[in-house]
């Protein structure tokens, strides 16, 4: 059985005070998240942290995507 791209995702208070991190390393989705969105491609980021692999990326995508969609967003946008 092929497992989720999901299991990628670790949570552990013991690191980097319980936020979700790749494969138990001291590096966030969240660290990932703020470099695409500063427009960081991914082999940049890659090249940056060459222990992390692809997958590493897309799992940071589908965990945002997931929790997007089973939480209430209450961020207000400027219009």
């Amino acid at each position: 059985m092929e497992t989720s791209i999901l299991d990628r995702i670790t949570i552990n208070p013991d690191v980097c005070n319980g936020k979700p991190t790749l494969r138990g390393m001291r590096i966030t989705v969240e660290t990932i998240l703020q470099f695409l969105s500063a427009g960081d491609t991914v082999d940049a980021i890659l090249e940056a942290y060459p222990f992390l692999e692809k997958e590493d990326i897309q799992a940071s995508i589908a965990f945002a995507l997931k929790n997007l969609s089973t939480h209430k967003n209450d961020i207000q946008l400027a219009s």
